[in-house]
């Protein structure tokens, strides 16, 4: 109990710096679970195995169709439990800034494939099946724009209809439930029927095509299968998992992890020199007082304890603040970011580094000071008084 009651009288001693200090070692943290948790959701279940939904694209672009008829070439595969496909609308409402995913579906299809995660309820299913200009929207668009059921909602699309407008009017039938964490909340849905026969241009063509596998162990060897029938075509594919399928669109911009590696290295290697620096003018003022704890029979390790403790407290204080903030924003972030990064959050395991880090964090600041404390002089030390 001393020790601590030593420990916290040293901490309150130049509260102004010690709290800069605690502050930037908290935004260091701070950085360090949102950008590691990024990079993590980036990659995390790229592995085609165990993955029992496939995703299909043209092997040259995802902006490049694919051709309608392979939808039921798919479906003949050993291996297809079901299959269906989905279009990228491209549209925003009523401002350029008010953009969501839209994608044309096949009801049925879609909701049967996706039935882990997302669900309709039976008469709004059937209402929407009934109006082709219908639409199924997700809870969150609901809550951002305050639609409801019956709405006339005007979208502005990338694809021109055949009279030459780009605005489309859809009416609201039904609000999709989520029933996994990774469902995203904020699409639109959009009978292909329509979309397709009122398109101007690329008429017959799909976006990609959504596969689900009897057999997840086998999902490699589907995959392998879809390729291979569609190999040497005009539209040849690639076909990979659905969440691999969803990273690619963020990858576009570049290596992910080697952009936040090289940004925390540089955040942590400046403030192990501040830290650094701090710790070591602490312990300069303090060598006085150090000499008469030796002085009054505390052992040359027990005052290099003290000083590499106070090291470590301060960076698992600042650090541990900086994790819960960062696991607070993401908390918040990772609703309107489920469709294309479904994994987005601060793991257990990446807090448990994250502490692990601010250990060796505390230990590299003060060390020196700990090492120059064990081989203190008391004589020496008085002197400076």
């Amino acid at each position: 109990m001393y020790y601590l009651q030593f420990l916290l009288s040293n901490l309150g001693r130049k509260k102004a710096r010690t709290i800069l200090t605690l502050l930037s070692i908290m935004i260091a943290f701070l950085l360090f679970g949102l950008l590691r948790s990024l990079a993590a959701a980036f990659d995390q279940g790229a592995e085609i195995a165990g993955e029992d939904r496939l995703i299909s694209i043209n092997k040259i672009s995802l902006i490049q169709p694919l051709p309608e008829a392979y939808l039921g070439k798919v479906q003949g595969i050993e291996g297809v439990d079901k299959a269906t496909s989905a279009n990228w609308f491209g549209g925003y409402y009523q401002d350029a800034k008010n953009q969501f995913p839209q994608f044309p579906v096949i009801a049925d299809e879609y909701f049967e494939i996706y039935k882990d995660m997302i669900s309709l309820p039976e008469e709004q299913l059937q209402a929407w099946k009934k109006n082709r200009v219908g639409v199924v929207v997700g809870k969150g668009l609901i809550d951002r724009f305050k639609w409801k059921i019956g709405d006339r909602i005007p979208l502005i699309g990338l694809f021109p209809q055949e009279n030459g407008s780009t605005t489309w009017e859809f009416v609201i039938e039904g609000v999709y439930e989520t029933k996994s964490k990774s469902a995203d909340v904020n699409t639109m849905l959009i009978h292909y029927d329509y979309f397709d026969e009122a398109r101007q241009y690329a008429k017959g063509t799909l976006g990609w095509l959504i596969i689900r596998v009897k057999d997840p162990k086998q999902a490699a060897q589907v995959a392998a299968a879809v390729d291979a029938m569609f190999a040497n075509s005009p539209a040849e594919t690639k076909t990979s998992s659905e969440k691999e399928f969803a990273k690619s669109f963020a990858k576009q911009f570049g290596d992910i992890g080697l952009i936040t590696t090289l940004i925390l290295g540089a955040v942590f290697f400046t403030m192990l020199l501040v830290a650094g620096n701090t710790m070591a003018q602490s312990f300069r003022e303090r060598i006085p007082e150090l000499a008469i704890l030796k002085t009054l029979g505390f052992s040359d390790v027990a005052v290099m304890l003290l000083v590499l403790v106070e090291a470590i407290v301060i960076s698992l204080i600042g650090g541990l603040a900086g994790l819960f903030l960062a696991k607070i924003i993401l908390g918040g972030a990772a609703a309107s970011m489920a469709s294309t990064l479904p994994g987005l959050h601060l793991s257990t395991t990446m807090m448990l580094f994250g502490v692990g880090l601010m250990f060796l964090f505390g230990v590299l600041t003060g060390i020196i000071p700990a090492l120059q404390g064990l081989q203190l002089n008391i004589v020496a030390a008085l002197r400076r008084r």
